[in-house]
């Protein structure tokens, strides 16, 4: 997905620019916020580091999106991805695992023309709500 993007310039349609997390990838910011969690060292402050970044990124997935969003966009992090930079101030790896799980269940999740793309059986039922 990566290498298309970087090919073709791409952007999905429904993009919410800077206030949106990214554009293609959530998961991969839950997953590496939860690998995160209780760091010796690494704090959330730390991933507007470039430092920091470039150093830590092959180990921690998290710090590989950020390398990434960095690479496809120009200017100040702060103005290309203002949420991102708003989420480098929460104290903890854990509050910001919490608040990204939340996000995504709100953004994607409670979203139909997202769900509607889902794949529904057995694995992955779906069942209507009872108006009772």
């Amino acid at each position: 997905m990566r290498k298309l993007q970087k090919t073709y310039r791409m952007e999905p349609a429904g993009s919410q620019g800077v206030w949106g997390l990214d554009d293609f990838q959530f998961l991969p910011f839950i997953w590496g916020s939860s690998q995160l969690i209780d760091h010796p060292y690494l704090e959330p402050r730390h991933f507007v580091d470039e430092k920091a970044v470039n150093e830590n990124h092959k180990d921690y997935m998290f710090l590989e999106c950020i390398l990434f969003i960095t690479e496809m966009k120009t200017g100040p992090f702060a103005e290309h991805s203002n949420q991102l930079w708003n989420i480098s101030a929460v104290p903890t790896w854990s509050k910001v695992n919490q608040g990204l799980i939340r996000m995504y269940k709100a953004e994607c999740l409670e979203k139909f023309p997202v769900i509607q793309h889902f794949k529904f059986g057995s694995l992955l039922p779906i069942h209507p709500v009872s108006l009772c």
